[in-house]
């Protein structure tokens, strides 16, 4: 079997920056003449109808160094590979009408350093932290009120302490807050570690390429005095190990030799193991009529802490994919594919089970592990049942474009499950799974009778981009579910062209369910644009709580506080402005998406900036405490 990987694999590149650009702009020096390379390998996408790649016109308001990046260690590495540096370079040139900076090995973000840097690192027992993507092994992103250190009095009080300015980069990772600093990465190649309190820098490092997988910390078993490490996952299916102190390397190790593989959820620890799960971009590259589409099956990897050895593997498709059949111009097709594990996996170390939510397949024949809830042993990698909820989800973005010559014949909708699963425990023992989907439902199910349906509860519509985007929190008795549902639509523009922008009207509301019987207790409505352009009312981000008070984050470029009883918003912050950052970068703040907001220690840390699909884009990342003290 053999991975052929095109000159063209279409997808999303960037995003709106909203700067004024010029057209006219010669070739880079040397003759690469970006129009005709735009035109051969990027236009089939960016001029066509693929709902999650931005017009032309769109990409034409990025920085240049921000479209290089993204061919070079972004989404579109793996386009930028079958490109010389001058042939990359032109490209981004053309496209943003910007000359490129020389290229220089500085990084104006590697600024604003502590004063003892890299300083002294220690976790003391029982310390507020919140490590990862969910805050612990269960990913309810719920924080007690012991560890939060805001009470939800004092919401309203809270006002910005400090602006970290990171590279303009829609994609970064959540922010992780463990032994009083911050652990950040970016889809630019680099990881931060911040002092929690100041901004201050303590070191940075570069990865081989884009992280968007949030850090998680631990200690190495048997060291004395404790040895903390940062444990990462990057765009290339890399897993590092970090010493937390000071960022030194101490292993390094590719987990999926499938050459798109990529890791996007957070791997969690627990004794000596890591647990890993990974993605692709077989999904894009599939559109390619030339790309034998599709070989890769979602993996889930246990690995030894203390070394990176692999200690099992297992796969969420228990079949390989084999040849299916030709399409129409004679390309050989493989299947199944796909079911990859996006998100964090949740951990139950009492019953030894680990839970994970799915994918969609990429190509025929469709799964039926694909779109679903998998349970598996956490010491063998067993899977022990799987819960689908979407039967014949077969679609790659072949499916979007005029030539859909790849397109599985089952032409799913696209609801997979990008978001977590959460697990949490009922007062009289028993537990619950809840699980939100892009379809636009919640869903909760019985972990110890192989996923079995408690209750299903609609919020949207749901669709490719909507329903229920990147994680729900939930307390002891509610799940709070923050709805996506974003549109774009297509405008002509005045000289017979068309744009694609964000639609104001549509999208967005919060909810409040009831664990136990799915009860909605209570629903707020988003709140419109108006007028505004680049505005969104959609909130896709995840979703973060303390008690009393849950916070989400919207597309709008507004961070809100909802009273959980009630659903008041008691707090709202706009956030689309210019600060003056820690580190002395131009740092403006935008659209809130992807990750949500991380609560430890009397802070609140955010980035703003998610431009992805024609939203406000940024770089800030916004430390928040009370009364900004």
């Amino acid at each position: 079997m053999r991975v052929m990987i095109q000159a063209f694999v279409c997808g999303v590149l960037l995003s709106s920056v909203g700067i004024s650009s010029s057209w006219a702009f010669s070739p880079t020096e040397g003759g690469s003449d970006g129009e005709a390379l735009y035109q051969a390998h990027c236009a089939r996408c960016h001029e066509g109808q693929v709902e999650r790649a931005p017009h032309r016109d769109v990409m034409s308001r990025l920085p240049a160094v921000m479209v290089l990046h993204s061919l070079e260690r972004g989404r579109m590495k793996f386009l930028g590979m079958a490109r010389t540096n001058q042939e990359r370079r032109a490209l981004a040139e053309w496209i943003t009408g910007r000359q490129l900076p020389p290229p220089t090995e500085k990084n104006e973000t590697v600024a604003g350093f502590c004063a003892d840097a890299p300083g002294e690192f220690m976790v003391e027992d029982g310390a507020p932290q919140w490590n990862g993507w969910g805050v612990d092994n269960f990913n309810t992103r719920f924080q007690s009120a012991e560890a939060a250190g805001i009470s939800a009095e004092q919401v309203p009080e809270l006002k910005v302490k400090w602006v970290f300015g990171l590279p303009m980069d829609f994609r970064v990772s959540q922010p992780t807050v463990v032994g009083g600093r911050v652990f950040i990465g970016s889809l630019q190649g680099r990881i931060y570690s911040l002092d929690a309190k100041t901004g201050c820098l303590h070191w940075s490092v570069e990865t081989a390429t884009g992280v968007r997988a949030t850090p998680v910390v631990d200690n190495l078993p048997a060291t004395t005095p404790p040895r903390y490490v940062v444990y990462v996952g990057d765009a290339a299916a890399n897993v590092y190990a970090l010493d937390a102190r000071t960022g030194k390397e101490l292993w390094k190790v590719d987990v999926d030799d499938h050459p798109l593989a990529r890791i996007t959820g957070t791997p969690k620890t627990h004794g000596n193991r890591l647990y890993v799960a990974t993605t692709s971009l077989e999904e894009i590259a599939g559109a390619d009529p030339t790309y034998e589409c599709c070989t890769f099956r979602g993996k889930i990897m246990a690995l030894n802490r203390l070394n990176g050895r692999l200690v099992w593997k297992a796969y969420t498709i228990p079949e390989p994919p084999v040849p299916v059949r030709k399409n129409a111009i004679g390309v050989q097709l493989w299947g199944p594919s796909g079911a990859s594990v996006w998100s964090s996996p949740a951990l139950d170390p009492e019953r030894n089970r680990m839970y994970v939510t799915t994918g969609d397949n990429y190509s025929d024949p469709a799964s039926l592990t694909s779109d679903a809830v998998m349970a598996f042993d956490m010491r063998s990698g067993q899977v022990l049942w799987s819960k689908q909820f979407t039967v014949g989800d077969a679609w790659n973005v072949a499916c979007e474009i005029g030539d859909d010559t790849n397109c599985p014949e089952a032409r799913g909708p696209d609801l997979d499950f990008a978001s977590s699963p959460i697990l949490r425990i009922l007062p009289d023992g028993r537990r619950i799974i809840l699980a939100g989907q892009k379809s636009g439902v919640m869903h909760a199910i019985d972990p110890d009778r192989d996923g079995e349906i408690l209750w299903q509860h609609r919020v949207g519509k749901g669709g490719l981009l909507g329903g229920i985007q990147w994680g729900s929190t939930a307390d002891a008795e509610q799940v709070y579910v923050a709805l996506s549902d974003v549109v774009r639509k297509t405008v002509e523009n005045a000289d017979g062209s068309w744009t694609r922008i964000l639609d104001g009207s549509v999208g967005g509301g919060m909810f409040a369910i009831d664990i136990e019987s799915g009860e909605r207790k209570w629903h707020v409505p988003a709140v419109g644009c108006g007028d505004r352009p680049q505005c969104s009312p959609a909130q896709s981000a995840a979703v973060s709580a303390l008690p009393g008070v849950v916070f989400s984050g919207s597309v709008d470029g507004h961070l809100r506080g909802y009273a959980t009883d009630t659903g008041e918003v008691v707090w709202d912050y706009n956030a689309v402005q210019e600060y003056a950052s820690t580190n002395g970068v131009k740092t403006t703040g935008g659209s809130f998406d992807g990750p949500g907001p991380t609560i430890v220690d009397g802070m609140l840390y955010v980035h703003s900036g998610y431009g992805y699909r024609g939203g406000v884009p940024g770089n800030a990342l916004i430390a928040f405490s009370v009364n900004g003290e």
